[in-house]
């Protein structure tokens, strides 16, 4: 009964595994290892160290699936904006299944000008860098940088390619799994840097457990506010056609707390690193660099301030751009349903943007919590490693996502099992009933 779930479980591990394979595969004519140094040392707090987290170490090697799912991600919000905000990817949008078709042909596009771009930058950095005065790049030049910005872009289109299959052949979103494997690929050294402050004695037993029930802590809050909802109760209008008489039910109309999911804290950080992005691409350096560098480093003062209202601004955003009021009153309309109490039309509009408004208040609440506070315990701790609140929220969250859908495929086996089952019996029932001739 459930050939099918190990299946497409069987499929989904695969391609994972594959991935992670050419995640290792190192670009000719870098030496990997000082990269890997290097990176460590000059791009802590810049963009590229977000990149480097999603692709699970990849991008500080100069791996060539380096760049990861992260060009496909930011082409498919860009869209997914645009489809809100431009009348003409609104009406694709809505011309059903060829629309859709279309725009995922153009997200597909602007993942290979992403995708280059980022390429080419990363590749002048590499070639200018340098570990102790000597050199990263082997040969350097116009056609190192052309090269290498083509095959991280094969790369990400292969990254690319290995999410639809995932996502059509196994079980879950296949880009969100494969962000999931980068992130959660850095476990493993972060407990090897808690066993190794143990044996230096820089940390006890104590400090560990406490540190280990905060984690704890944290993944059970974040686990009841992604779970949790405001079912709105609609009704749906009675009509008879015939004798018979259709609706009348009632239902409920589920709206999450967080509807941003982890858009908001990715954005935040990338427009937070932004400036110190900046001066490392243009090698901008003195005091005033240094300056600019502490203020928006992680854990800083001014960092945690910034954050929390780039967080809340994005929250507001996304939601607004994902969840409009007007289109799910209509859509309740045209489905013949209402909000008891609520006139349908404007009415029910404002009463949706109200709970949105305030369901997005309390959401952006928590994913400030989740985001900042880890960071200022491990500050205190001064604990050397890494424990942000971004990679719990997208960690526990897909895991969510991905064991909601296994349920789902389990029930949906279940209830067919249930009835061919049932199927067989009637047969045999009516037959045993009837007569003899």
């Amino acid at each position: 009964m459930a050939k099918d779930l190990v299946t497409r479980l069987a499929w989904m591990f695969g391609l994972l595994l594959v991935y992670k394979f050419g995640a290792h595969v190192p670009m000719p004519g870098v030496d990997s290892q000082a990269l890997s140094e290097f990176f460590r040392l000059k791009t802590e707090g810049t963009v590229f160290s977000i990149f480097n987290m999603f692709s699970g170490g990849a991008l500080g090697q100069m791996a060539i699936l380096g760049l990861g799912i992260g060009p496909y991600i930011s082409s498919s919000i860009i869209f997914q904006i645009l489809t809100v905000m431009s009348p003409k990817f609104e009406r694709l949008q809505k011309d059903g299944e060829e629309g859709r078709r279309k725009i995922a042909q153009y997200t597909r596009y602007l993942t290979v000008a992403i995708a280059l771009v980022q390429g080419y930058i990363f590749a002048s950095q590499v070639e200018a860098a340098n570990l102790n005065g000597q050199a990263i790049v082997e040969t350097g030049g116009l056609t190192f940088r052309l090269m290498t910005a083509v095959l991280l872009t094969s790369g990400a289109m292969f990254t690319m390619w290995l999410g639809e299959q995932i996502t059509d052949r196994g079980i879950g979103n296949g880009a969100s799994l494969l962000i999931y494997v980068g992130i959660a690929s850095s476990l493993l050294p972060g407990a090897n840097k808690l066993w190794s402050s143990l044996q230096n004695n820089t940390m006890n037993w104590g400090m560990l457990l406490l540190l280990l029930g905060i984690m704890v802590a944290v993944i059970a809050f974040i686990v009841f506010f992604e779970q949790a909802q405001r079912r709105v109760p609609i009704q749906y209008a009675r009509r008879q056609v015939g004798r018979k008489v259709y609706g009348g039910q009632d239902a409920k109309l589920p709206l999450k707390i967080n509807a941003a999911g982890v858009i908001p804290p990715i954005f935040a950080s990338t427009l937070i690193y932004f400036p110190a992005t900046l001066l490392t691409v243009f090698g901008l350096t003195g005091p005033w660099a240094e300056t600019i560098r502490s203020m928006f480093s992680a854990g800083n003062f001014a960092y945690n301030i910034f954050f929390v209202i780039g967080i809340v601004f994005f929250c507001f955003f996304y939601t607004a751009v994902t969840q409009n009021p007007n289109d799910m009153a209509e859509n309740l309309r045209k489905s013949g349903a209402y909000v008891p109490g609520i006139r349908p039309g404007r009415h029910t509009a404002q009463f949706f943007d109200t709970i949105i408004t305030r369901l997005t208040f309390i959401g952006a609440i928590y994913l400030s919590a989740v985001c900042v506070l880890p960071t200022i315990l491990i500050n205190q701790f001064r604990v050397d490693i890494f424990f942000g609140g971004t990679s719990l929220l997208i960690l526990v969250g897909v895991a969510l996502d991905t064991m909601s859908q296994i349920q789902s495929h389990l029930l949906n086996l279940n209830y067919e099992g249930f009835i061919k089952e049932a199927k067989l019996r009637g047969r045999g029932a009516s037959g045993a009933g009837t007569p003899a001739r």
